[in-house]
């Protein structure tokens, strides 16, 4: 039933597609449907899914990895990306809620905030706040953070005797 022609170029498309990151069942499909009809695309995400090449589920893990360790977000913002690539909302709810704001922020702040060493406070402050606002962290979030790196980097220039 899966070796009609359509169906093998739709599936070698997908394969393609797939190589170069993991993908969510929404945007395999959404490029199919480009070059092929809706029931060829449809056949070849349920023949994906059962091979285990696409899951929506494991993606969404890889993403919130991804994310936490090489460009850490809030887990307001990992959701919202989630969401984004068509991830269901209750799994991407689900994904991201051992996401820790406090520790990810300060990750995502500690680099900056070494090369803002030198600053004034203001200057410090606003940068820092904007970084991790435009990160999706809330003010909360953005405020332990700050005073946390700024008592740190303080201790680092002045180290106790």
């Amino acid at each position: 039933m899966n070796d009609t022609e359509p169906f093998q170029q739709a599936r070698a498309a997908a394969l393609r597609f797939l190589t170069y990151r993991p993908r969510t069942e929404a945007e395999v499909r959404s490029r199919l449907r480009r070059n092929f009809p809706p029931q060829t695309a449809d056949r070849v995400i349920d023949d994906l899914k059962e091979r285990g090449l696409l899951d929506d589920a494991m993606f969404a893990r890889l993403w919130r990895d991804s994310r936490e360790t090489l460009r850490p977000r809030s887990a307001w913002a990992i959701k919202r990306e989630l969401i984004a690539k068509g991830v269901d909302d209750g799994l991407a709810a689900e994904t991201v809620q051992d996401v820790d704001d406090e520790e990810s922020a300060y990750r995502a702040a500690l680099s900056p905030a070494r090369r803002l060493r030198g600053a004034d406070f203001p200057t410090f402050h606003r940068r820092l706040w904007g970084y991790l606002r435009r990160r999706g962290f809330s003010d909360s979030v953005c405020r332990h953070t700050l005073d946390r790196l700024r008592t740190e980097l303080a201790d680092e220039n002045h180290p106790h005797q």
